[in-house]
């Protein structure tokens, strides 16, 4: 899939209707977009972001998220998404489009797909949607919901984020530090490479069978199981209002956050005790240190899960050794029985053995026999055999895998918490005191309250921040309920497939039920091998890019993706087999683990769809630079769009290295404040051009 076209019409910075074309010709495959900051590079990337995923845009990057927040929530980014000189002419409409060929939709034949997102500051409530196939509306689109049709036949939202990105921010890859962080990048790596499309599959198996076996419940059991469905129903109703509520509570607080923050600049600028700079220094800071306060929150919240164990610790104990007790209880049993076996054998064939008719044996003489035999095998073939306490008792009967997971916890807490939670909560006490420092800082710039006008601010600012408090809290409670929800919800769920496997296939179902459950073991061996497979690939993949990318040679010298459940991780190690922690990484080898990490998903992908870099060369040194203009650029995909800064971001020499791959550049030319257009440049005439329009700008 490449893009042929795309369309802005009075989108931001671009007034009027301003089309670019983007199709590919023979092997050159990049295209060079390039401006001055603030001529709307990031803002034609976010343009297409919008396009395909609307209100949703925050979830493909905190880029997306940040700018809507610093509007002061969705309502007010889109509002002011207008061109400002098209509503000043009364002009309210404004839409981008994308045109996509060489779509693959199963069973449907297309050569090109149009995805329109449009909105009227004027008239509309929210966008509208239009979606072309050949020119006609897709009644596909229309029947699925085009904005399930764009995540499910185009780009699904959770693996955007590894097509478009900005090249300084996707080091976030290389710093994740929250469960949160990981379960949702496990659950991208998971769609990208294609493990979650058979897990879906197997889940809708698994349902079509216990549909099965329901049918055949009595009416009590029937009456049970409906009761179970409409409460996991209900709980599933309730998450959707709590999520619902916290939505339009997010957006509420984000409005009443940028109020506040416009009264503090101007408290500020009131009091003239620090510039508007340096308030957006000490801003800046504050969102860093509230994000970090907020990460290490998550990692005392994870830690506070293990606390009643450590505190416990002497329990817990115990339990490892009773499940160690009964490990072996049950093993002694088996062999106890063996033991017991072999004897009553070698007695019994002792007995059917013909004797002399002179050899009397008699009952002492057989006992004796008997218990020595016992005792002998049991000395030369089960010498490790333990003894069987008489009054010993099973208590808890744990699985293998339960047990392991009991003594993994164990070494966790025996080994690593302690000092992991020492420094989690050393961290956050630090963070918090910075952030309070930071806090009285802006607090302290602020006028007084002797002019009544800055009183009145001061006073609104103050009842603004409590009811951003209130907020907080009230999502946070919203939050609390979902968890409760949701756990309720898999009790329920637990219990109906209790039930309905306890359930026996009806006659008419048996022979269904045999072939879903042959599929189901099949899919289950195929995808432990897919997984293996793609586990396997991808580690191969990284560490070819990184040996490719990097200046020293050897420093990673093996990659490990663990694949543990629905959980993914990555894990680089030096030549001493050491983890190498991504956080210890400088920027500069962070972003490049990241780009590595790229080129190996998108490589393993199914998924054949353009790559958007915006800031593509920052952090990175001259030969750093270079490898990635030889090596990554060209082969990352079919389609490769890069939005570098020429001559900081993009040298003339790096630039002649890409050109025999180049397909086509343009300049974003500013106009005046409000409009910018595109340029087409020949790649030949590019950097000349580029030079001659703003070497001597001002």
């Amino acid at each position: 899939m490449t893009i042929k076209e795309i369309e802005l019409y009075n989108f931001r910075i671009y007034k009027g209707e301003n089309t670019i074309d983007l199709s590919t010709s023979g092997n050159k495959n990049i295209f060079i977009i390039s401006g001055r900051n603030g001529f709307g590079k990031t803002t034609f990337l976010m343009s297409m972001v919008w396009c395909l995923y609307g209100r949703n845009m925050q979830e493909v990057d905190d880029l997306y998220k940040k700018e809507i927040e610093d509007q002061g929530g969705y309502s007010k980014y889109i509002a002011n998404s207008l061109n400002r000189m098209a509503r000043s002419e009364n002009d309210y409409k404004f839409h981008v489009a994308i045109k996509f060929v060489d779509v693959n939709i199963p069973e449907v034949p297309c050569k090109e797909i149009v995805v329109k997102r449009s909105y009227n500051t004027l008239t509309s409530t929210s966008e509208d949607i239009e979606i072309l196939i050949d020119g006609y509306y897709s009644e596909l689109a229309k029947d699925v919901g085009q904005e399930i049709f764009i995540r499910e036949f185009i780009m699904p939202i959770e693996i955007a984020k590894f097509f478009f990105f900005d090249a300084e921010k996707i080091v976030n890859l290389a710093e994740v530090t929250t469960n949160e962080q990981r379960k949702r990048l496990s659950r991208a790596y998971s769609e990208v490479l294609g493990i979650k499309k058979y897990e879906d599959i197997k889940a809708n198996l698994e349902s079509l069978q216990l549909k099965l076996r329901q049918e055949s419940a009595s009416a009590a059991e029937r009456n049970m199981l409906e009761q179970l469905k409409a409460d996991v129903n209900k709980n599933l109703n309730l998450i959707a209002d709590n999520e619902n509520k916290i939505r339009e509570l997010r957006e509420l607080r984000n409005e009443k956050n940028k109020e506040s923050r416009d009264i503090q600049e101007k408290l500020i600028k009131e009091g003239s005790l620090i510039t508007v700079e340096e308030l957006q220094r000490l801003r800046e800071n504050e969102d860093e240190l509230t994000k970090r306060q907020t990460a290490l929150q998550n990692e005392l919240k994870d830690s506070y899960d293990l606390i009643p164990f450590a505190i416990a610790g002497d329990k817990f104990l115990e339990v490892s050794k009773q499940l160690d007790n009964e490990a072996n209880f049950k093993a002694a049993q088996f062999k106890d029985e063996n033991v017991k076996g072999v004897t009553n054998k070698i007695l019994t064939d002792l007995l059917n053995t013909p004797k002399p008719a002179s050899l009397a044996i008699d009952h002492q003489v057989h006992k004796f026999y008997s218990d020595t035999f016992e005792k002998l095998i049991r000395k030369h073939f089960f010498a490790d055999t333990p003894q069987l306490p008489e009054d010993f008792k099973m208590l808890h009967e744990f699985s293998d895998t339960e047990k392991n997971e009991m003594h993994a916890l164990l070494n966790n807490i025996k080994l690593s918490f302690r000092e992991s939670f020492k420094r989690i909560n050393g961290e956050y006490n630090l963070v918090r005191n910075e952030l309070n420092t930071i806090k009285r800082r802006i607090k302290d710039a602020e006028a007084n309250q002797e002019n009544p006008i800055i009183s009145e601010l001061r006073k609104h600012k103050e009842e603004l921040d409590k009811e951003i408090i209130r907020i907080d809290d009230t999502i946070d409670s919203l939050n609390r309920e979902i968890g409760e929800y949701q756990n309720e919800k898999m009790q329920k769920g637990k219990r109906i497939d209790e039930l309905s496997r306890k359930l026996n296939v009806s006659e008419k179902n048996k022979e269904k039920d045999a072939i879903i459950s042959r599929n189901i073991s099949n899919l289950k061996d195929f995808i432990s091998k897919f997984k293996a497979k793609k586990k396997a690939s991808l580690e191969e993949q990284i560490l070819k890019g990184l040996e490719t990318l990097m200046h020293k040679k050897g420093f990673i010298k093996k990659v490990e993706v663990e694949i543990i459940g629905d959980d993914i991780d990555i894990v680089l190690k030096n030549n001493r087999g050491e983890e190498i922690k991504k956080e210890s990484l400088s920027k500069g080898e962070q972003q490049m683990y990241a780009t590595a990490l790229l080129r190996g998903l998108v490589e393993e992908s199914d998924i054949q769809f353009p790559v958007f870099i915006d800031s593509p060369m920052q952090k990175f040194d001259e030969q750093h630079a270079e490898n990635i203009v030889k090596y990554f650029y060209p082969n990352v995909s079919e389609q490769v769009v890069i939005f570098p800064l020429i001559n900081k971001e993009l040298t003339e020499r790096e630039f002649n290295i890409l050109s025999k791959h180049v397909a086509n550049t343009f300049l974003i030319n500013n106009i005046h404040e409000d409009k910018s257009e595109f340029l087409p440049i020949n790649p030949k005439e590019f950097i000349t051009t580029y030079n001659s329009m703003y070497n001597h700008a001002n």
